[in-house]
């Protein structure tokens, strides 16, 4: 559970659910879905990241990366989505989001999509869609340096900072993490409605913004029709509505 001390001790003074998201952000989405599934009552604090709204002392204040989402539950800070999702359903079990049996597995489906995040999602997605959208002036740039702590992320957007490039290197291990992922992912839906078989979970919710931003990236799906078959079936659920496509309709039009 990655619960963090604030420095912006504003937060601490919130009552209820409060989330901190990004419309385009996999893993805002992630996080409303939960929200929605759960038919909790939460207030939405927008970060708008092509404005850089999240490279704010206010903001790294409250995620000391930057980064959305962040829930504030009763003046706690929780970071890194995987985690958040995980602490709602635990701190709001109805309707339950995990198997009576074999949780680990799911949890492991969970860790899996968050260790794939900065190696495999973020350079695909910045490479081919983002990158310039969210290019940084000079201004944001020294500021983001001077923010940001976490070497892993400050090393990340070094790549793509000024005139900068990913590498074909850096593309080349992303598909390939990419590829490996939902090769599993569609083996684990063979003769199955959802991730963890027939009882849709916190596995699902994780894995379904991944897919959502990957299309609007131009990522070609149809060698995995477990795959496709499965995405269908989210998306006619309400959480998929009102968590994703209410907030960011068409990825591959932002």
């Amino acid at each position: 559970m990655a619960i963090v001390e604030p420095k912006n001790k504003t937060v601490k003074e919130l009552e209820g659910l409060h989330l901190y998201h990004g419309n385009i952000s996999n893993c805002s989405m992630r996080v409303r879905m939960t929200l929605e599934e759960k038919k909790l009552k939460w207030v939405s604090h927008h970060i708008d990241l092509k404005k850089k709204e999240n490279i704010t002392d206010e903001y790294f204040g409250i995620n000391p990366n930057g980064l959305v989402p962040t829930l504030v539950h009763d003046g706690v800070v929780h970071i890194e989505s995987n985690d958040i999702i995980d602490y709602l359903d635990t701190a709001f079990p109805d309707p339950l989001l995990r198997p009576t049996l074999n949780e680990e597995k799911m949890l492991e489906w969970l860790k899996l999509s968050a260790s794939l995040h900065v190696p495999g999602i973020k350079p695909y997605v910045y490479a081919k869609k983002m990158a310039s959208k969210l290019k940084k002036s000079q201004e944001e740039e020294a500021k983001y340096k001077d923010l940001q702590k976490n070497e892993e992320l400050k090393e990340f957007h070094s790549k793509h900072a000024g005139q900068s490039m990913f590498s074909d290197d850096d593309n080349r291990r992303s598909e390939e993490l990419l590829s490996d992922a939902f090769s599993k992912l569609e083996k684990s839906l063979v003769g199955v409605p959802w991730i963890m078989g027939d009882q849709f979970s916190l596995a699902d919710i994780s894995w379904i913004p991944t897919h959502f931003v990957l299309v609007g990236c131009g990522y070609d799906f149809n060698p995995y029709p477990n795959v496709v078959r499965w995405v269908a079936s989210v998306q006619e659920r309400e959480s998929y509505r009102k968590g994703i496509l209410d907030w960011c309709e068409d990825f591959s039009k932002v």
